[in-house]
This record gives structure tokens, sequence and C-alpha cells, in this order.
């Protein structure tokens, strides 16, 4: 006899052991399952129900594993991840693992490539997966999810709300940023600039490490920007931050020799003039790598027409992505013209890059009442400087 699905009934002649035994590899077969996570394989299988034929019940060795295991497993992985979906594949795998991957111990330690969506791809379920994260404290989400809404969906609240939070535990980039809102006024007026406010979220920012904050704190003491003037101190700062990136470049292991390229002259190496052994200063080390934040909105309005909108500028600098929040908030090259920054260290590290090749001067276009800024970027010899829109 057939079932309306074409299988067989057992022949009442086979005795009950043998209808057992096949009753049981048949279900064994069935229920084997194969999950791919990432690079990882996990063989589980699900426990078989008490039945008269199946007296002792099959054991589940998966779910017998404890939760708390399972969970720093989980850690492990959402911190080491190299994309979202090395994360993702995981969490959709079953209810349990779903379950456990959204403990709030894994999204506090979760890196920030592991929420690192692409700008195309962002939808209201990323989201709150990020919103999530920053509830668990996860630090890196605060600072992407407030960089987010304050630039990209123009919540400026919420999102200085969330960098703020980032910022009170120590996270440096998130100091370093809301500096940046303080030196331009960013989601206010050009009255609402806070210098001094500036001046000291970036020393906070310094004190971390964050080689950005450096090179702008150098910048602001060789100006006298916010604070009094101080030359020696401030060149100091700029050649701790070159320091530190010569240092980040060694610590890859890379062979750095051939990004040591002296630009001065051999009579002036002959003279002592200048420091030969920094990037600011004659050594040209590569880029950093770009935070995920900053590529999410670089993206995000390279889609949108590559305008944040009407009469609004992106930072000229391609590794930072910030947009102007209204009309002539950036400053400019005094030079060409072409250019604008919304701070010293993206000026600093964009001539370094690629504007030093590009920059050509032109008749002079400034208002009487611009304020030339001495930015600081290449050798002292070629410095250019920035100007108020």
């Amino acid at each position: 006899m057939r079932t309306r699905r074409g299988a067989c009934y057992v022949p009442r002649m086979c005795s009950v052991a043998n209808t057992n035994k096949d009753l049981h590899m048949h279900m064994h077969n069935n229920i084997h399952m194969r999950v791919r996570t990432g690079d990882s394989l996990f063989h589980t299988r699900k426990r078989l129900k008490k039945t008269p034929e199946n007296t002792a019940g099959e054991y589940d060795f998966f779910y017998s594993l404890p939760d708390d295991l399972v969970i720093s497993i989980f850690c492990k992985l959402s911190s080491t991840a190299a994309s979202p979906s090395d994360f993702v594949n995981a969490l959709i795998t079953c209810k349990r693992l779903n379950r456990l991957a959204l403990h709030s111990l894994v999204l506090s330690k979760a890196s920030p490539r592991t929420f690192a969506v692409r700008a195309m791809d962002w939808c209201d379920s990323a989201h709150r997966f990020l919103k999530h994260c920053a509830d668990a404290g996860n630090i890196e989400a605060c600072y992407t999810l407030g960089m987010i809404r304050f630039y990209c969906l123009q919540n400026r609240g919420s999102g200085a709300s969330l960098m703020a939070k980032a910022a009170i535990n120590s996270h440096a980039r998130a100091l370093y940023s809301l500096a940046v809102i303080q030196f331009n006024g960013s989601g206010g007026t050009k009255s609402d600039k806070d210098l001094r406010a500036g001046v000291a979220l970036c020393a906070r920012a310094a004190f971390l490490g964050h080689v950005d904050a450096l090179r702008e704190l150098g910048h602001c003491l060789q100006d006298g920007y916010g604070v009094r003037q101080n030359i020696a101190e401030g060149r100091r700062f700029l050649v701790q931050a070159n320091a530190r990136e010569l240092a980040a470049v060694m610590a890859t292991g890379d062979d750095v020799r051939h990004w040591l390229t002296w630009s001065l002259q051999p009579q002036q190496l002959r003279q002592g003039s200048g420091c030969p052994l920094l990037s600011d200063f004659g050594c040209n080390v590569p880029a950093p790598e770009v935070h995920p934040a900053s590529r999410f909105m670089a993206e995000w309005f390279a889609v949108r027409g590559g305008l944040p909108g009407p009469g609004l500028r992106l930072c000229s600098h391609a590794g930072c992505g910030r947009p102007e929040t209204r009309r002539h908030e950036f400053r400019r090259c005094s030079v060409c013209g072409a250019v604008n920054y919304c701070s010293r260290a993206c000026q600093a590290l964009d001539w370094k890059f690629r504007h030093k090749k590009e920059c050509a001067p032109v008749e002079r276009w400034l208002d009487d009442d611009a304020e030339d800024v001495p930015g600081g970027g290449g050798d002292e010899s070629d410095a250019e400087v920035m100007v108020d829109s």
C-alpha cells in the first residue's frame, strides 16, 4: 500500500526489531542538518520524541550545550567578524542561535565591521540592529549610529546624544567628531561656534592618542585658534601625530622603506633644517584605513549625486565624508578655492595625499572680511592656507 506521498507502509511480515531500526535510520537521515556559518560548519540534530517504537529517544548534542558557552562563542565571533555577513549567517540559522546572538553581552562586544552596513543596503532592520548594539552599551555602535543620524538622517539631537554617550566612555573618535561640530557650529548657525569647547574636546581625544585630534590641536596651538598661541607646543603635537602615523604603519609588519621619501634637499639636510623622518616634514606614509562610519557617509551622499543638499558641500578629504549642515560652513583653500575642508586635520591629510599635486593659484577672490587661517600641510615651505567661505 502507498501513501499519498508515495511512501510504502512496512509489510506486516517484517519483525518489530527491523521496523524500529529502519524507522530510526530513516528519521536520522531526514533530520541531520549542516548549517554553514562563516567558515565553520555546525552539525546539529534535533531531539526525537519518545514513541512506543523509540523508548530511549535520540539526544541532540547541540542542544545540550549551555547557553553561556554559546554566548561566549558568539562574543568571539562578533568581536572578530570581518563583515556583517559573518555574524548574520550564524544569527539566522535557528531560533536558538538567533536568541543567543542578540544577547546584550554579544552585541556590546561587536566590532565596527560587524555592523558596517553599506549605504545602498541601509534599511529599517539595519537601523534597528545598530540601535540594539548601541542600547547594549557598544560605544562603537553609538558613534557610528550617531554619525549616521547627525549627518545623513539629519536627526541632530539624537545623533549628538549618541556621540556624547560614546565620548563619555572615552571614545576618541566621538570626542574628535564633537570637537569638529563645535569648531564649525554644525547643525546651527555660525554664531553657534564654540572654539574653546572644541579645543577642550580635541585635547581629550589627543590625550587618548587620536592622530587627527593631535594634528588639529597642533594647528590650533600654532595659529592661536580657540587657545592661546604656542608655536613650539603646536609643533610638538604635529610631530607626535606624525610619529604615531609612522608607528601604526610599521606595526602592520609590511616593508615601509619605500614610503620613506625625502622631500628636503641635500643642502637642507646638511644644515639640519626640518625633520625628515615624519610625514608632515618629509616622510609620506600611506593613508590610514577609513572608518566604517566615514565610508558610510561618503557612500550615502555619493548615491544621492554627491551633494548633501542645495548649496551644501562635502569635505574634500576622501576619508572624511562629513557634509555641511549649512551654507559656507566649511573653509576653502585660499590658493585655488576649489576644495573645502571640515577641519585642519582633513586639510593637512588631503594636502599630503592628493591636493599638493593639484593645487594651482588663481586670482585673489577672497572677501575683505575673510579670515585667513594657516592650515599646515606638506613641508613648512609650502603650507597652504584655508579661509572662511
